[in-house]
């Protein structure tokens, strides 16, 4: 496969519209033995970031994109026997099971079928996970798991990371660098928290400011300590567009990246496939096909961010008004867009849906 040269022009000349003053994209595409095209776009020069020129090594607020980091953590246990998805919650962590969810399982989170998707802990919270652990096992359910798909922003991952650490003995953290990033050769390019020897590299995210029409506001995840540093595990991680390409290759590969065979195939068919099928979810008001992690394209008449012209076969995921990663199979292509600006619907799925209609439409077959 290659691109044809005036649809990927398309491509790049819709980049530069879709930034604006202050705000900072990046984007980059991947196929095997093709090597990696960078793309960035900055329509000023602006005190706002820092950042004069953005780069390839860019920390950039992922947001949901974290989900996948935990799911391939996910997958790595289950495919060594330390865990199953069929296996309830309780079973690694006897509270939870209080209130009704001894039933809920790996599975009901990770497809968002838990019911309890806005029992989200407090940010004080954060730094002791006994508490975190405490303040889940008390949640009461809204309804029965697996009654209903319902995207859990931030509840979901939090469980889960409790069960990663039930199973590993490691900081959730820990355990997704040293079981996923650091095989992969990953662990410079995506971090589950950013610490002080990292900052340097940072993006500062922004926000339209209601209060002055056409200008943008710093939000609090560029200055707030507890939030750059816990890696809150349903949205918190940072990374460069590299990172989350090559990530996406590696599932397209087979599991194989940098010459590490990290996982099977056979796990990766099994975590990446319609588990919803064509139920609603309901908090997106359509279906969602939910992977163990990613979603996938499948035949509705649209899908967020994959692009409308994507094959039914493509999979991925977004961050909330920032960014989106997916990849293609039936061409190779795996792609990353993330922007420090983010954006409120209808604005961000429409900029979503051109771009990625826009990279879809430039690859060719190469005779």
């Amino acid at each position: 496969m290659g691109f044809e040269h005036r649809a990927y022009s398309h491509f790049t000349m819709l980049f530069k519209i879709t930034s604006r003053r202050g705000v900072i994209q990046a984007a980059r595409l991947r196929w095997p033995g093709r090597g990696d095209y960078w793309l960035s776009a900055v329509l000023a020069w602006p005190d706002l970031a820092g950042l004069r020129v953005p780069n390839p090594d860019h920390l950039w607020l992922l947001y949901s994109n974290t989900k996948v980091l935990m799911a391939t953590a996910l997958w790595k246990l289950a495919e060594t026997g330390r865990l199953r998805f069929a296996d309830p919650v309780a079973d690694y962590l006897p509270d939870f099971a209080r209130h009704g969810k001894g039933d809920i399982t790996i599975y009901h989170l990770i497809t968002h079928q838990a019911g309890f998707p806005n029992a989200e802990v407090p940010a004080s919270m954060w730094h002791d996970m006994a508490q975190v652990a405490a303040f889940y096992a008390d949640v009461v359910p809204d309804w029965p798991a697996g009654s209903r798909v319902h995207y859990h922003g931030l509840s979901a991952h939090w469980v889960l990371a409790l069960v990663i650490e039930s199973v590993t003995g490691m900081r959730f953290q820990d355990a997704v660098r040293r079981l996923v990033l650091e095989p992969l050769g990953l662990a410079e390019d995506l971090l589950m928290g950013i610490s002080e020897k990292y900052l340097h590299r940072m993006t500062y995210l922004y926000e339209p400011d209601p209060s002055q029409p056409g200008s943008l506001r710093l939000r609090s995840e560029s200055t707030s300590q507890t939030w750059q540093r816990t890696g809150v595990p349903g949205g918190g991680a940072y990374g460069t567009a590299r990172g989350m390409a090559a990530l996406y290759q590696m599932m397209l590969m087979g599991g194989c990246l940098n010459g590490q065979q990290w996982i099977s195939p056979r796990t990766l068919a099994y975590a990446i496939r319609n588990h919803t099928g064509d139920r609603v979810d309901h908090f997106m008001g359509m279906p969602m096909h939910r992977g163990l992690g990613p979603h996938l394209r499948g035949h509705s008449l649209s899908m967020r961010g994959l692009g409308d012209i994507a094959p039914a076969e493509a999979f991925g995921h977004g961050g909330v008004g920032t960014s989106y990663c997916w990849a293609d199979p039936t061409s190779g292509v795996s792609f990353a867009y993330i922007s420090n600006a983010r954006i409120p619907e209808p604005w961000h799925s429409w900029r979503l849906n051109q771009i990625a209609n826009l990279v879809h439409a430039a690859i060719r077959p190469i005779a």
